[in-house]
């Protein structure tokens, strides 16, 4: 077996981009709304308002206006204290509104954790004698059967048996689940439901730690930790809110000098306008419903982290098998050797596949019946017959038949196993055979030798299955959206350099590893991060774990192994490992979701100058006046007009933040020219044009005219 190998595969720059899957959501619901209110006002406590700076602000000016208001009574301070309690809540039912998004599915989730009997094996493998206790009452490393109706009792891997199972509480497919022993299918959930059979099962987590009981705290935000770039950001807008505060306090004594003196209410309306409220008030909010959106594809996320890493992705690791290609290769052709009859072939292929329980084993089974027309036969047909199945370890299968010439030995399978047989045996393997395999190999399928040895005779090659490996239709379009996307795809598989590289090609991928083993997925891993790059990766098995752990983001299959699901940040419950690539463009839409908010924050504060500034102080400099570009009718409609579009564009852009702005792949300048002609421009002019309106409408009110 030749060294494993990293080689590039050429880019198709001119295959047509397929539309992808783009990540939508509706319009705030007014039910929700209306239930997400009273989590709106609890969230007023000081105690939780503290870990928004920006907002505790805008609060603490609300209680101070309050007190004005009180004490000096008029339109104007109850207007501006009015609206500015306004403002806080808004914020908070950004919020709220983002995080009952989630409380659905975890009122669902719920409904799964019964309280139930289990059957709690006390000296497994030993002895199969049974204990019924309580579902709470087990422990890590307890054996549990489970038989046809019952529910799975705990998180655990499957170690005796094979079961259908329902998972549609956990994925919400209707459609049941093989889960069996060994392998990568023997991951079980607790709460999910045996259809079929009996299983013996290993509970893998403790009462209280199980996957739901972490779904269910994740979907509500329980569990939400702020991202480092959310932390960074909110450390920016506090250091710019203290900016603007030390600027307004010392702003009262130069009035009082110029003989325009501010009263509390303006200073308070003032600061509110200069600190940038909107993203202050939208930035948690960004971040839980980037981590819905990921749970309406029915991703759980295990932390913010993850999802904000999946935008900054540089490297995306992606499975040959089931991902790239459709996973089952099908038996296409035999191709037989010099001298070598295609009856004989197909015969000796169906006869050495009969023990290979493998989806290419049966393939070859049925090619042989439905072009050669040879019947399928059963092994017990065969009288005196050794049958050797097919194993990862031999990759091989076959048959020991006994005869009058002595033992006939039928072998098929991988070409370097079965030339190795046909060596030991004293055969050789032809030219031609060898071409035959190379050639396979080159246009991508894979090769399956069939050997035959009958008594005392050199072993002798009969000649190629051809095992053809489909890639998923639209697979090079989306590969070329990535790679405008600025980020490299590296395809994994076991198969030789030779397959790797055809595959490759054909599917568009930048990269492949082939004969790739855990060690060389590590390798490769480590070998991009030291590179500075963010690497995303799926896997499914216990052999993947480590790779898993090591990625930046790491999406295990929840058909995958316990180990495989502890390890990865992510767990995709619909087990479809193509949906990495729907994960990267939801990470970065909720990083451009909020660049552009923040862009918008920050420039809609312009307005808000032209309107306040100069009604506080065109009464003492008549030059000022010339600032009021928008004309706006009074010192008291001004600062109220920018009071109040501060607090209804909080509202006004909540759909967007929980929806996320609509992603297009482009590269990085493309992007970022993007966010400043539309948040940037429309920042700075769709605060003109609402303040004005707000304006016409308030100067009719009186006390603020």
């Amino acid at each position: 077996m030749s060294t494993p190998t990293l080689n590039p595969a050429p880019a198709d720059s001119t295959a047509e981009a397929a539309a992808p899957h783009r990540v939508r959501s509706g319009l705030l619901d007014p039910k929700l709304i209306l239930a997400s209110l009273p989590d709106a006002v609890k969230k007023l406590d000081p105690r939780v308002m503290i870990k928004n700076p920006v907002m505790f602000v805008v609060e603490v000016g609300s209680v101070v206006t309050t007190i004005s208001a009180i004490a000096s009574p008029s339109v104007f301070a109850w207007s501006i204290t009015v609206w500015l309690w306004l403002t806080t809540v808004f914020a908070n039912l950004a919020e709220a509104v983002a995080e009952g998004r989630g409380k659905a599915q975890a009122d669902t989730l719920r409904k799964t954790k019964t309280e139930s009997v289990a059957r709690r094996l006390t000296n497994w493998p030993a002895t199969q004698d049974e204990e019924e206790v309580p579902g709470t009452a087990l422990r890590l490393g307890d054996h549990v059967v489970v038989e046809a109706g019952q529910v799975i009792p705990g998180d655990g891997d499957v170690v005796e048996g094979v079961a259908s199972v329902d998972e549609s509480a956990i994925t919400g497919e209707s459609a049941p689940v093989i889960r069996e022993s060994g392998g990568d299918r023997s991951a079980v959930t607790g709460g999910t439901k045996v259809l079929s059979d009996r299983i013996v099962v290993k509970i893998a987590s403790e009462p209280g730690k199980s996957f739901i009981d972490r779904m269910i705290a994740l979907v509500e935000g329980a569990a939400r930790q702020k991202t480092p770039n959310e932390i960074a950001l909110n450390i920016l807008l506090a250091s710019l809110t203290i900016v603007f505060l030390v600027a307004v306090v010392t702003l009262q004594p130069m009035a009082t000098y110029a003989g325009a003196p501010q009263s509390m209410i303006v200073l308070v309306a003032l600061i509110v306008a200069l600190i940038p409220t909107t993203i202050g008030a939208l930035l948690s909010a960004i971040g839980i419903a980037g981590m819905d959106r990921l749970v309406q594809r029915n991703v759980l996320a295990m932390s913010g982290r993850a999802v904000e890493a999946a935008g900054d992705v540089n490297t995306l690791l992606l499975d040959k098998t089931g991902t790239i290609t459709l996973g089952n290769r099908q038996a296409a052709e035999f191709l037989p050797a010099p001298g070598v009859g295609t009856d004989e072939l197909a015969s000796a292929a169906q006869l050495s596949s009969l023990a290979d329980e493998t989806p290419e084993g049966r393939s070859i089974v049925v090619l042989a019946k439905t072009e050669y027309g040879l019947r399928a036969r059963a092994q017990g047909e065969l009288a005196h017959a050794t049958w050797v199945p097919f194993t990862a370890q031999t990759r091989m299968s076959g048959v020991d038949l006994d005869e009058a010439e002595g033992t006939h030995q039928v072998r098929k399978g991988a070409a370097g196993a079965v030339s190795n047989w046909v060596t030991d045996n004293g055969g050789s393997v032809g030219d031609e055979v060898s071409a035959l395999v190379d050639g396979i190999s080159a246009a991508g399928g894979t090769p399956l030798v069939v050997a035959t040895k009958v008594g005392s005779r050199p072993a002798r090659v009969l000649g190629v299955i051809h095992l053809k490996d489909v890639v998923k239709e639209g697979m090079r379009e989306r590969f070329d959206e990535l790679r405008r996307m600025g980020i490299k795809t590296i395809m994994i598989t076991g198969d030789n350099p030779l397959t790797a590289k055809a595959i490759a090609e054909e599917a568009g991928v930048d990269d492949f590893l082939a004969e790739a083993t855990p060690e060389d997925k590590m390798a490769l891993i480590k070998k991009e991060q030291e590179g500075g790059k963010l690497v995303a990766m799926t896997g499914d098995g216990t052999n993947d774990a480590p790779a898993l752990a090591q990625a930046d983001v790491g999406v295990a299959m929840n058909t995958g192994t316990m180990a495989a699901k502890e390890a990865g940040n992510m767990v995709d419950l619909d087990s479809n490992p193509t949906k990495l690539i729907e994960i990267v463009e939801i990470g970065k839409q909720l990083l451009i979701t909020r660049g552009a908010l923040t862009t918008f924050s920050i420039a809609n504060d312009v307005a808000k100058y032209f309107a306040i500034i100069p009604a506080m102080f065109a009464g003492v400099y008549p030059g000022l006046s010339h600032l009021n570009i928008m004309g706006l009718h009074s010192p008291q409609s001004a600062i109220t007009s920018a009071i109040v579009f501060n607090a209804l564009v909080i509202i006004g852009l909540i759909p967007l933040a929980l929806r996320g702005v609509k992603y297009r792949p482009s590269d990085a300048s493309s992007l970022l020219r993007r966010n400043i002609g539309i948040y940037g421009f429309g920042g700075l002019v769709v605060p003109f044009v609402g303040i004005k309106l707000i304006d016409l409408i308030v100067q009719f009110i009186p006390g603020l005219n």
